[in-house]
């Protein structure tokens, strides 16, 4: 009996082990596939191989905002290891900024873990201005701004641009800013002066100018594909993802590589735009990233949500002051009702609402003694005492 029990509950912890372990990794699959916007499918029927063979699937049409991939099977929802490759020679660009406090070398060194961060002192927007300096003229049309996690977008953005034998010139006028990857009239300079207008701290990993043109075969993508599989690449992420994938073979080794026709690239219905705050604002249009406020209340205008302000200017946030609109540092509220006492027009003690109730109190308790008192004396007083009766035989 002993040793059946045993069992039982040995095979209830593995099942419930084995259950748990499933649903993680369809989670951690559904988090890596939520944070891409497209995808491109390569179907068996273009890979027609009867061994496992490294592919190579060209994305020279394709507008990549980042060099980060997803390479799913279809049939099992693995992730496979990839490798992207690039056989132009990019332009290498130097960053200066206003700001002389940022890392502004992070913005074209090609790391995606890098950044450049630009602060913003009081609820004050900040204009800062970055300037790409390529060694020879860039021909473009296109701008990614690749942000940090949990970074809104800046307000507005202006463009202009200059090469060595020519005057400045503007490429786009200020105007708001509504997506990370931002184009214009295709342009060729060797100096782009880049404004960029914001409310809240703006972190930026990358700042890419698109070269157009790109040659033919430039850029693809490879992975080893098995026979009879099927697989979708997943790319341009609006936030940082770890691929689970397994260990990877010489992608880079170019011998008996299989090239595959370019299928068409279409956005990814299962993606969902990063909302750190899960108040369903995505996290590119949140006036206050780090705060949930679905209202997205901005009372004075400025692009700052209010509860990301301190209207009072005492180190206190909106969200977190017991008394936002008077400057109360240590957040004082003696009768404990969440409103600060320097701007506590209502009692909520009960005592404190009512001055009459202690007095009231004091007074009821007087009677209450009085009247014992009266009690007493009336049955202590006016009896006459009595003699002790002696038992009958006693002398």
């Amino acid at each position: 009996m002993y040793n059946a029990t045993s069992r039982l509950r040995l095979w209830v912890i593995v099942a419930a082990a084995l259950f748990f372990a499933a649903v993680s990794v369809v989670y951690a699959q559904e988090n890596v596939v939520s944070a891409y916007r497209q995808l491109k499918d390569v179907p068996k029927t273009l890979i027609r191989i009867v061994v496992p063979t490294v592919v190579e699937v060209p994305l020279d049409r394709d507008f990549l905002e980042s060099y980060e991939f997803a390479v799913q099977d279809t049939g099992t929802n693995r992730f496979e290891p990839s490798y992207f490759l690039q056989t132009n020679k990019s332009a290498t660009f130097t960053a200066v900024s206003n700001d002389t406090t940022a890392n502004v070398a992070a913005l074209a060194d090609n790391d995606p873990v890098s950044y450049a961060s630009f602060e913003v002192p009081g609820n004050t927007a900040i204009r800062t201005v970055i300037t790409l300096t390529a060694a020879v003229p860039v021909t473009s049309s296109a701008l990614t701004i690749a942000l940090a996690d949990n970074v809104a977008l800046p307000v507005t953005i202006a463009i202009r641009a200059s090469d060595s034998s020519g005057p400045e010139k503007v490429v786009v006028s200020e105007r708001t800013l509504d997506s990370t990857a931002f184009r214009f009239p295709q342009t060729r300079a060797r100096s782009w002066v880049i404004e960029l207008t914001h409310v809240q701290p703006l972190r930026i990993r990358e700042l890419q100018l698109a070269e157009d043109n790109v040659p033919v075969g430039s850029r693809s993508l490879r992975f080893l594909a098995q026979p009879d599989h099927s697989y979708r690449i997943y790319f341009n992420a609006d936030r940082s993802v770890v691929v689970p994938s397994g260990e990877s073979g010489n992608l880079a080794d170019s011998r008996n590589v299989r090239r595959v026709a370019a299928s068409v690239s279409k956005s990814n219905p299962g993606y969902i735009p990063a909302d750190s705050d899960s108040d369903g604002i995505p996290d590119t249009r949140d006036n206050c990233v780090s705060t949930a406020n679905a209202d997205q209340a901005d009372i004075d205008g400025n692009g700052l949500g209010d509860v990301c302000e301190d209207f009072d200017r005492d180190g206190i946030p909106n969200v977190r002051d017991n008394c936002p609109d008077n400057p109360n540092v240590n957040q004082a509220d003696a009768d404990s009702d969440g409103v600060g006492d320097i701007c506590d027009k209502e009692e909520s003690r009960l005592t404190e609402k009512y001055a009459w109730i202690p007095w009231a109190g004091i007074g009821f308790a007087a009677l209450v003694i009085v009247a014992l008192f009266a009690l007493t004396a009336r049955s202590g007083f006016g009896k006459t005492p009595t003699e002790p009766q002696v038992p009958s035989g006693v002398a």
